[in-house]
């Protein structure tokens, strides 16, 4: 397991020994991950293998049982949330839920202005401009920007909730199921832009999704969550050929599995 493709000095993400418990189950057992900055990285795993547990867990929304979480060299695992220093490592980072989690009741321009009314001491003339840039950044026109989520469609929603997570200019985001529910036209327009945004801002993208045209098209690595524990990390190529890890194999040499693989690798 590993990468050995890239020669990064530094890590952005380090999760070392990390072991989660609810009760009496362990969602995570001397779990390990390194994440290196610049590349998109996809977490898979079957239902109930903590892929969700484990983001909560670096954004610290989530408390951990054992180990130790590090972002950017810095030791996170032991933070306040409402720590002031801890606010600052938060204002890199930036999170995409699946469905959005839009603010019905403000316009689409608010709703990227939010977390910039939050974390920062701009002006308000400068907090407006700055979300216009973000959204115009995600393709969105400007005559869209005044108009308020139930007036969208899902793929617009999506691109209004990707200028939010990137309105802090943050070192990290976090996506999950980024492509749910669109169709494969926009799908695909929104893989686009994902790594055509990742390029441009030098952004490390961590991925939860199980979509196979996504892994296929933009991710740079795979990490498979299995057993409690990432049980596989490398890049698509080497998950798609490793049979040391069934579960993984199958995933994608299934019957729908091989026509993506075909499609990407011919």
């Amino acid at each position: 397991m590993g990468i050995g493709k890239y020669n990064d000095p530094k890590p952005i993400i380090e999760i070392k020994n990390l072991s989660t418990r609810f009760d009496d189950v362990w969602v995570h057992k001397n779990l390990n991950l390194t994440i290196y900055p610049n590349r998109i990285v996809n977490i898979i795993g079957a239902s109930g293998s903590g892929k969700t547990t484990l983001v909560h867990e670096i954004l610290m929304l989530q408390p951990i049982t054992e180990g130790e979480i590090y972002f950017a060299g810095k030791k996170i695992s032991n933070y306040n949330i409402e720590n002031s220093a801890t606010k600052e490592i938060l204002s890199q980072v930036g999170m995409m839920f699946q469905h959005g989690a839009l603010f019905s009741s403000m316009s689409v321009l608010e709703n990227v202005m939010f977390p910039l009314v939050e974390y920062t001491d701009f002006s308000s003339e400068i907090i407006k401009e700055i979300a216009h840039v973000k959204l115009r950044l995600t393709g969105l026109p400007d005559n869209a920007h005044n108009q308020y989520p139930k007036d969208m469609s899902g793929g617009m929603l999506k691109r209004v909730a990707l200028a939010r997570t990137l309105a802090l200019d943050p070192k990290v985001i976090f996506l999950d199921e980024p492509t749910a529910g669109l169709d494969p036209n926009s799908a695909s327009g929104f893989d686009e832009l994902i790594s055509d945004l990742q390029k441009r801002l030098n952004l490390t993208v961590v991925l939860i999704t199980h979509d196979l045209d996504t892994i296929w098209s933009i991710a740079d690595e795979v990490v498979y969550l299995g057993e409690q524990k990432v049980l596989f990390h490398d890049t698509v190529e080497k998950a798609a050929d490793a049979k040391s890890v069934p579960e993984l194999y199958e995933y994608f040499n299934g019957t729908r599995g091989q026509i993506t693989k075909k499609f990407y690798t011919r």
